[in-house]
């Protein structure tokens, strides 16, 4: 039966081409917006989501208040490496002379 096909050619294929324009500007925009209203929201995903954003961000606005907590942070460091540096040195003189003592008997 396939043999005589003549009047029932079959045919031709169809290309369907539709373009589809992106704008990654606008991908953008509604991306933020869409951050936005999630952010908006009092869940406590939307908290999270929130707080890992300004995280990522950099979350210092105000450079003044960078500088203090930074300054704070130096002389805390600065503390503990004097507490820790007087400690060795109280114990050098008090003990160092008993250990020494013990270890040459």
């Amino acid at each position: 039966m396939r043999l005589f096909r003549i009047f029932n050619t079959p045919k031709h294929q169809r290309f369907e081409y539709k373009p589809r324009h992106w704008n990654p500007q606008k991908e953008e925009l509604y991306k933020r917006l869409d951050q936005i209203e999630k952010m908006k929201q009092k869940d406590p995903e939307a908290l999270k989501a929130r707080i890992a954003h300004n995280m990522r961000r950099g979350g210092w606005q105000d450079s003044r208040s960078r500088q203090i907590s930074v300054l704070r942070y130096n002389l805390f460091l600065a503390a503990i490496i004097a507490g820790l540096a007087f400690f060795t040195y109280v114990f050098l003189v008090v003990y160092l002379p008993d250990l020494a003592n013990a270890l040459g008997s």
